[in-house]
């Protein structure tokens, strides 16, 4: 049984990367049968279909996150230290091609042509992102290390909005670089006493 464990799981991780190379529509089974080594009747076996994949690839995927975020919330008990081992995270991920850019903010730009199961997964990751980024600027707020001038979702949701807008950025420009560059300001921004 812990073999087709490692097949599902093969067939995940190989799904993911072609997603964050090539989008939702940029792959087939084909492509991960010659990439796993397996017949492509084996990738239905374990997902009959494509959303099948692709819906627990994303729940996988949140699940991931969560755990990140709260191994993150353990070792950096500071709201604006959180706010950094975040955009840390993604900034020592923008170098590989396989984890280089959150596969949900791949998705998103990508929503007018996903089917309505996969769009439910993705709108649940940036909820969930969100709910989680808020609390972690009301808690600033409320213990002064953190500033800002309108609500925390407002500013939650802009963090969020900036962090994938760096991603796309250092895309664009073939620049890991970029990505720092735009994160690093919001933080400092946010932080107590700033302008």
């Amino acid at each position: 049984m812990g073999n087709l464990a490692t097949t599902a799981d093969e067939i995940l991780r190989c799904a993911r990367s072609l997603i964050i190379a090539g989008g939702y529509n940029g792959f087939s089974y084909a492509d991960i049968s010659e990439v796993v080594g397996i017949r492509k009747a084996s990738i239905h076996h374990h997902f009959p279909s494509k959303v099948d994949l692709v819906r627990t690839l994303l729940q996988r995927y949140r699940t991931e996150a969560q755990a990140g975020i709260a191994e993150l919330e353990r070792h950096h008990p500071a709201p604006a230290d959180q706010l950094r081992a975040y955009t840390s995270y993604w900034a020592a991920c923008i170098g590989d091609p396989t984890s280089a850019f959150c596969v949900c903010a791949l998705l998103a730009t990508q929503i007018p042509v996903l089917p309505p199961e996969i769009v439910a997964e993705v709108q649940a990751h940036f909820r969930s992102l969100s709910a989680w980024l808020t609390s972690v600027l009301e808690r600033g707020a409320s213990e002064g290390s953190l500033a800002f001038a309108g609500t925390a979702r407002s500013e939650a949701e802009g963090f969020m909005a900036a962090v994938h807008g760096a991603m796309l950025s250092a895309r664009a420009y073939g620049d890991p670089q970029t990505f720092r560059g735009i994160t690093e300001p919001l933080i400092e921004r946010l932080v107590a006493g700033r302008p």
